[in-house]
């Protein structure tokens, strides 16, 4: 199916497949695959197989895009309802298809035009999938819609205005401290309401996710989970060790970094909503609105290199984007892909706050690497896996640096300063939210209190910061009901502190040489997904986090980076 590339956004057809059609050409093409005799006959239906699996994704993912824009429109979530149940047979059918590869006596002539990488991940992708567990993956997928629908349906009243989770977030940073505070118990009341129906829903998630894990062959979800992330280099005990390694080095430091906050601040006894606010004279401030930003953006990318400037103008152009927050949008920011226009689509909800900017830098370093990737023959190569992935959004946040003055004028150091300090802090609770997945699937029949209780009890081990007096909901370990990838991506989110670690070997490296660092980033873009996370690391010169000490190697150069800083002129 050809596409005009250059097509808006709004005129992409909004096609909801249709269960029958879908089944008929799926199982045409896994017919034509058993009659292969050859890998050169079987080459032209795996061709025209992966034609038609870019089709449905294109659809796929125009309903997710429309729906998270709109989660109160019914026909987009008529629509979702729908993809929810069909995903899962396309699995089915995928997983037949891969069966055929797998099994066909002319594997080795096909690793010969693929290569073998693709066919270890056919091998693992077949551990995690069968058809009898199609029912729990629909269950799954319902139970992860209402998650988005309850968080993107939320409504608090504060001062008048009736605010959805996003909008609040902007007082929750506010200059004055009564505002932080009340904007911090309207959300920490919102959630005590949907404390019990958020609980529930997660227990069900555990509960299905558990029993598909079992019926597969696993003693708990924990091992498919990692299956399906595509982790084929690591496993649950390397990613203790590289836990360890940040809990040793980068707490301490972080501890550090909110004594020093807490000081500037002048609170001798600072609550968790305190540490939003990194200097009295406010949080670095964007000069204007999202049409201001995005003029800076596109100055920006036109001057950065010539891959960035054709494509931030092709998004601008073809409409590839929703940017900021409105009643029913869901929550949140992402970037996509739909295969057909080879193009991105980037979604966020601006709410006035610094983190607009880190939008169109993260959010933008992802949308680069799938649109320099776009030519890559074999699909499921274009796709790195998630902490590969989150290298590129995070790198070009720091790639932006010498740019911030577009975005913040004479505030721009201010926000260099706030960035990299909110960078490293991240990382102990990114360690978190993962550690708290792990003990999760290993006590699958948890109670919701037991699991509130454990959170507290890690969270304060990592952020001893945290601190709920004035919030009664969080104080009972309520905070991680508002981590959305704990209930929709299971697993996912120690990718973002991996790829931290090594974003920050970006920055550290462009302040050497910048000319040599943009050149192994914009490889590293190009190189998509045709290798895995710890040998693409390796094939560019960046340090394994997994690497015992290389988490110091990193954050020592840093600390060098924070001191250079004159926080006193901010």
């Amino acid at each position: 199916m050809k596409v005009d590339t250059n097509t808006r956004f709004e005129d992409y057809p909004f096609i909801v497949p249709t269960q029958k059609r879908l089944e008929n050409k799926l199982a045409g093409f896994i017919q034509e695959l058993k009659e292969c005799g050859s890998a050169r006959t079987a080459k032209l239906v795996i061709k025209h197989y992966n034609n038609y699996m870019e089709e449905i994704s294109n659809q796929f993912n125009v309903i997710y895009v429309l729906y998270s824009i709109d989660t109160t429109n019914k026909a987009y979530k008529k629509a979702m309802e729908k993809m929810d149940e069909l995903s899962p047979i396309v699995s089915n059918y995928s997983n037949e298809f891969t069966k055929i590869l797998v099994k066909a006596r002319y594997r080795k002539d096909l690793e010969l035009e693929y290569g073998k990488f693709l066919f270890k991940q056919y091998d693992n992708a077949l551990k995690t999938f069968d058809e009898k567990i199609i029912p729990d993956l629909i269950q799954e997928n319902k139970l992860t819609s209402r998650y988005d629908e309850i968080m993107g349906g939320a409504q608090i009243k504060f001062r008048g205005e009736v605010l959805n989770l996003t909008q609040l977030g902007k007082y929750t940073q506010d200059i004055d401290r009564e505002t932080r505070k009340e904007a911090a118990k309207a959300m920490d009341k919102w959630l005590s309401e949907h404390d019990q129906e958020l609980g529930d829903l997660y227990g069900q998630l555990v509960q299905v996710r558990t029993e598909i894990a079992k019926k597969l062959g696993f003693k708990s979800f924990t091992p498919l989970a990692y299956l399906r992330l595509g982790r084929t280099d690591y496993d649950p005990k390397m990613v203790k060790g590289y836990r360890d390694q940040i809990t040793a080095s980068v707490t301490p430091l972080t501890t550090k970094l909110y004594k020093q906050q807490a000081k500037r601040l002048g609170i001798k006894h600072p609550q968790y909503y305190d540490y939003n606010l990194m200097f009295t004279s406010g949080n670095p401030l964007p000069i204007g609105n999202k049409d201001v930003l995005v003029k800076a953006a596109k100055e920006m990318y036109e001057d950065m290199g010539k891959e960035t400037n054709v494509f931030f103008n092709h998004m601008l152009d073809c409409h590839l984007m929703d940017l900021e927050a409105k009643p029913g949008k869901a929550p949140g920011g992402y970037c996509t892909y739909f295969p057909l226009y080879k193009t991105p689509f980037v979604f966020s909800n601006f709410n006035g706050t610094q983190a607009d900017v880190n939008v169109l830098t993260h959010e933008f370093g992802h949308g680069l690497q799938m649109y320099l990737s776009a030519d890559i023959k074999v699909p499921e190569y274009r796709d790195p896996t998630m902490e590969t992935a989150e290298i590129h959004s995070m790198s070009m946040e720091f790639f932006s640096w010498p740019y911030m003055e577009k975005f913040f004028g004479d505030q721009a150091e201010k926000y260099r300063y706030c960035h990299l300090v909110d960078a490293i802090e991240f990382l102990p609770y990114g360690i978190s939210v993962d550690e708290f997945q792990h003990w999760v699937y290993d006590h699958p029949k948890a109670t919701h209190e037991e699991r509130c209780q454990i959170w507290r009890e890690i969270e304060l081990k990592n952020c001893p910061h945290k601190v709920y007096d004035d919030t009664p909901t969080l104080e009972k370990g309520r905070w991680w009901l508002r981590q959305s990838h704990i209930f929709t991506s299971p697993f996912y989110y120690i990718d973002y502190t991996l790829a931290q670690v090594v974003a920050f070997q970006f920055l550290i490296e462009s302040r050497k040489n910048h000319a040599k660092a943009w050149k192994k980033y914009i490889k590293l873009c190009k190189s998509g997904g045709k290798y895995p996370y710890t040998e693409m690391l390796r094939k560019n010169g960046l340090r394994v986090p997994f690497e015992e000490g290389n988490v110091e190697k990193v954050i020592k150069p840093l600390e060098k980076i924070l001191k250079a800083f004159d926080t006193e002129k901010m």
